[in-house]
């Protein structure tokens, strides 16, 4: 039997899987890695890092399912869109990557905008300059370490990195190029316009193919340090949330994903460019050749519920292991002890600023109605209710683009909550559908792998072979009547706080 290796290169650590054509997962692993917060609203990682979790999976997951290398068929990369990754001459790091979560160039967006015009902008990268991005992140490395940004001869995003490193290949692909704000959306290419306008270098720029290109093969080198054998082809894979869209069999119009990791993510295919006027939502190119798709992010979904968890559940967390408990898991069993709308306790997820629909890097977390009757229980509730509002609003924006959403499929981490799966449900109002795959953005990157390698012939056939409806989920007309109302009020606070939340980051800077 043929196998196929799916990477993925997250937030939190690195996870690998070996499916079998079928689409059954037979293995997998995942090693952790650390994001560093020098300092206030900065995110960064260590490329190195990567490598060495990347390293270990590989070669855990072939140990552990006694596969011979042989039977590899391929590997795709899937991984966290925007991180910038510099390297020298001698293709060396030159510094920790500024990841997608890094808040800390809100004035380099804003030249960017004057720099190239609004609606040029808009025209060539289909999206507005925001924090997260790759551009103003290189720009800030171009103000504040002029030294070091002498010395760069190489600009990759975090998964094209690791293929760097199991192959000896620079290169990019579409889906994660789009993120970049360097790339042209709609013909699928660097674009000179604007990197001749920001004073970019081209040449920075790797080359650009398709998701399921082949660009690459297993090094002697890397072959020695995964367990694998050298030439196996690596396919070019995607952006994560490209990604766990393959994965969930979101590869025509009318079907959507909502996905709570780290971020919260709405993502909906589209056969042509579509772009929201307004800029609250991206258009990205997708994983499925020469399609597209709108997406909302959240900043801060599943890492609100961390959060949550690592300063207020200590104790359980401390006990985990020995009591064999999930520590999620209590937690979801507590929140549902209150009911819907947690009587009046709304929780704002803005614990790093917040990108759809606000695209402001200086709004903050709130828990706002607390009263003498809320519990434990009414906070965790209120954290899974506001992260859903958040991906409503992002839904809700998609529909008003003329793109009619027939299903929702969840995924992520927050899909393995019961009860966050039917507040979805009951805030979107609408069913919402779950699929047996339970590592989507690992397993699209090994289905990329699939066409690449000519096991299937398109991502549509990979996907309607592979992927089945695990669960249906019904809304409760009482709880979508609830949920709207709360929703509204929801809604209101972000622009009731929204010049507090700059006064107040003003403050923090100055006193931290």
């Amino acid at each position: 039997m043929e196998y196929l290796i799916g990477i993925d290169i997250g937030t939190t650590g690195a996870l690998t899987g070996i499916f079998n054509t079928a689409g059954q997962a037979v293995a997998s692993a995942f090693y952790s890695y650390e994001t560093r917060h020098p300092r206030l609203r900065w995110a960064e990682q260590s490329p190195h890092e990567w490598w060495q979790a990347t390293a270990s999976s590989l070669t855990a997951v072939m140990a552990s399912s006694g596969i011979s290398p042989r039977d590899i068929k391929g590997i795709g990369i899937s991984g966290q869109m925007h991180g910038l990754v510099l390297l020298d001459k001698e293709h060396r790091v030159l510094r920790p990557c500024i990841i997608w979560s890094d808040q800390r160039t809100d004035e380099q967006c804003r030249w960017i905008m004057e720099k190239v015009g609004t609606d040029k902008l808009i025209a060539l990268a289909c999206n507005p300059a925001l924090p997260g991005f790759t551009a103003p992140k290189l720009l800030w490395v171009r103000e504040n370490e002029p030294q070091l940004y002498d010395k760069i001869s190489t600009l990759l995003l975090p998964k094209d990195y690791i293929r760097f490193c199991l192959s000896g290949e620079l290169m990019t692909e579409v889906s994660d190029a789009a993120g970049s704000l360097f790339f042209d959306v709609t013909n699928r290419s660097w674009s000179p316009e604007i990197l001749k306008a920001l004073h970019i270098p081209q040449e920075w720029m790797p080359p650009c193919v398709e998701s399921i290109d082949i660009c690459g093969q297993i090094t002697r080198e890397a072959a020695e340090a995964t367990n694998l054998k050298k030439g196996i082809p690596i396919v070019a894979g995607g952006a994560d949330n490209a990604c766990a869209a393959i994965g969930t069999g979101i590869v025509t119009e009318g079907l959507a994903s909502s996905s709570i990791g780290t971020s919260g993510v709405v993502f909906a295919h589209s056969d042509s460019v579509k772009c929201d006027s307004l800029h609250r939502i991206h258009t990205f190119n997708h994983s499925v050749p020469f399609k597209w798709y709108l997406m909302g992010v959240m900043q801060a979904a599943g890492l609100s519920l961390r959060w949550l968890r690592d300063n207020f559940f200590a104790r359980e967390k401390e006990t985990e292991d020995r009591a064999h408990r999930d520590v999620y898991r209590l937690m979801s069993e507590e929140a549902a002890q209150a009911p819907p709308g947690c009587q009046g306790l709304i929780f704002l997820p803005y614990l790093q600023g917040e990108r759809t629909p606000h695209l402001d890097p200086y709004a903050k977390g709130v828990l706002f109605g607390i009263m003498p009757h809320h519990t434990r229980a009414h906070i965790i509730r209120s954290t899974m209710e506001g992260v859903a509002y958040g991906l409503k609003d992002s839904l809700d924006i998609i529909e008003e683009q003329q793109l009619k959403i027939i299903q929702v499929r969840l995924t992520g981490g927050g899909a393995r909550s019961k009860l966050w799966r039917q507040i979805q449900a009951d805030v979107f109002g609408r069913e919402v559908v779950t699929t047996q795959v339970e590592h989507a953005a690992a397993f699209g990157a090994a289905l990329l792998t699939g066409v690449g390698a000519g096991v299937y012939n398109s991502c549509e056939q990979a996907c309607s072979n592979t992927i089945a409806i695990k669960e249906h989920i019904q809304p409760v007309p009482q709880n979508v009547r609830r949920y709207h109302e709360y929703h509204q009020i929801y809604r209101k606070l972000y622009y009731n706080l929204k010049q507090t939340y700059t006064e107040l980051d003003s403050l923090v800077s100055r006193t931290r």
